[in-house]
């Protein structure tokens, strides 16, 4: 990383240093009261060698839970393992390649890993809920509002609704395909103030510390857009994610007003650490929310982008800093097979996704119109189109 060029703060020891003006209050005044997502991963839940369930790492996150619900938070678990567990109930050496594999082995697992929660959380006589999913569920405006009555609810009432994918019936198109993902639009669904990502590494580094001595420790990062960190690598034996998926969730979840922190999976109660403003792994500070992403844009963020387009900088510039809508103007390039009102990933001429939104035109229509004026619309398509490609109303900004 240059210095200079990046706003992700990195250093090789403690003390954490100083975010922009601003933001390590905007954190602090935001823990009191808090609605707090939690993802564990199944590299914490599972020993990797032996494929038992790692029940002093569970019991921690359950003891951690507990806490924060006694202090007056508001607590959701996004949990993996439910494949791992199913392999090991099945005496699998690996994961299953197919998808209906994959799909039996959850359903198995699934119920072995709630009775484990369930046995876990009676101890403090907290009750639970399963809350399981698909992308198909967020995909659809009624159903996500459906899903955030349901969490909303089980939240009044003191409930820890514990949620993973609902891999026996998804399909791979409507596959989240990692809990990062899930965990970041959950925290979207609930209006989170914290998402936490707990794995197998205390936070992120410049590069990976495994095999690079001369990895950095990356404490804060104010502007996920500029950070340059190499995050090659996938999760472990029995799971999906990795550093790359945990930065995308980041990234969904920030834009949504969520603060966003990487701890070790398996020292759970630095979640309260990090949340007293101790320096235990990686924080992302949220963007401040605007009151459209309050209401009615949170749910774009939960939406698979059905195609991509490629726009200038100028663009980028209206989109990012003036909050504009897109004009056919400042398209470049235009990928994927999508309908009209498809959702749509905006990205910038590196390739990097910094928007997305409902579009106003098919496919066809947009190869046509890049590159065009808004004057010339109408003769290129034959009818009275509107100048916006996508409406600022329907943009969310990442």
């Amino acid at each position: 990383m240059e210095s200079g060029k990046n706003e992700a703060t990195r250093h090789p020891s403690p003390p954490r240093p100083r975010a922009r003006s601003g933001s390590r209050e905007q954190i602090e005044n935001g823990t009191k009261g808090s609605t707090i997502v939690i993802k564990v991963g199944t590299s914490t839940i599972i020993h990797e060698g032996t494929q038992n369930i790692a029940l002093s790492n569970l019991a921690a996150l359950v003891e951690t839970a507990h806490t924060l619900q006694a202090a007056g938070h508001k607590v959701v678990l996004v949990s993996s393992g439910a494949v791992g567990v199913g392999c090991k109930r099945m005496a699998m050496k690996q994961r299953p390649s197919t998808l209906s594999g994959k799909q039996a082995v959850a359903a198995i697992g699934q119920g072995r890993l709630m009775r484990t929660y369930d046995d876990l959380f009676s101890n403090f006589e907290q009750p639970i809920a399963q809350v399981l999913l698909t992308r198909g569920d967020l995909n659809d405006r009624s159903r996500f509002q459906n899903a955030q009555n349901t969490f909303l609810e089980l939240l009044r009432l003191g409930v820890v609704p514990i949620v993973n994918e609902n891999d026996t019936v998804a399909v791979e198109e409507l596959r989240f395909g990692d809990n990062d993902t899930l965990s970041a639009l959950v925290a979207t669904i609930v209006d989170a103030d914290w998402l936490f990502l707990l794995t197998d590494i205390d936070r992120l580094y410049t590069s990976n510390p495994r095999t690079d001595p001369n990895a950095q420790p990356i404490d804060i990062v104010e502007d996920i857009s500029t950070l340059t960190a190499d995050t090659k690598g996938s999760g472990s034996q029995w799971g999906t994610g990795g550093m790359a998926t945990k930065l995308t969730a980041a990234r969904i979840a920030t834009a949504a007003g969520v603060h966003t922190g990487i701890l070790l999976g398996t020292e759970p109660r630095k979640v309260l650490d990090m949340l007293a403003g101790k320096n235990v792994g990686t924080i992302f500070v949220a963007k401040k929310p605007t009151k459209a992403m309050k209401t009615n844009r949170r749910w774009l963020l939960s939406l698979n982008p059905s195609g991509k387009l490629i726009v200038d900088d100028g663009a980028v510039h209206a989109l990012t800093q003036l909050h504009k809508s897109l004009f056919a103007a400042g398209i470049r390039e235009v990928e994927g097979d999508f309908e009209c009102q498809s959702c749509i990933a905006i990205c910038d001429l590196m390739g990097r996704e910094v928007a997305r939104g409902l579009i106003n035109y098919a496919c066809a229509e947009v190869q046509q119109l890049k590159g065009k004026q808004s004057n010339e619309m109408n003769m290129i398509l034959g009818y009275d189109g509107v100048k916006e490609v996508i409406h600022r109303s329907n943009i969310v900004i990442l």
